[in-house]
């Protein structure tokens, strides 16, 4: 894993496929908006670090959201996959097209057996 930031005890990297779940409050009423894609960039360090969620949105549009690590209306992370790439910043899905965009090299489980 290139580059990584530690959330509620687990480790998000770059080309790992994450669940945001967002706090929005809309007027008088909240609701959790969830955001899935790829972490193509995590910049900065300490406090004042983020991260940038890509997804591919209706009629094939990359859609990114940048999200500061400590943001209070974050409430829950979940990583789907975990992605093996040899890059820190993955700035090279933006040229790609459909099924390619959100591909990335799932890693491998390191078995207990194995070690």
């Amino acid at each position: 894993m290139a580059q990584y930031f530690k959330y509620n005890d687990q480790n998000i990297g770059a080309g790992d496929t994450i669940r945001v779940h967002q706090e929005v409050i809309e007027g008088d009423k909240k609701r959790v908006q969830i955001f899935e894609g790829i972490v193509i960039a995590i910049k900065n360090r300490g406090n004042n670090k983020s991260f940038t969620v890509r997804k591919i949105g209706a009629s094939s549009i990359g859609v990114e959201k940048i999200f500061p690590v400590n943001l209070p209306a974050i409430k829950k992370i979940e990583v789907k996959r975990r992605g093996q790439v040899r890059r820190a910043k993955l700035y090279y899905l933006r040229d790609r097209i459909g099924k390619q965009a959100t591909r990335v090299k799932e890693k491998a489980l390191k078995s207990k057996a194995a070690k």
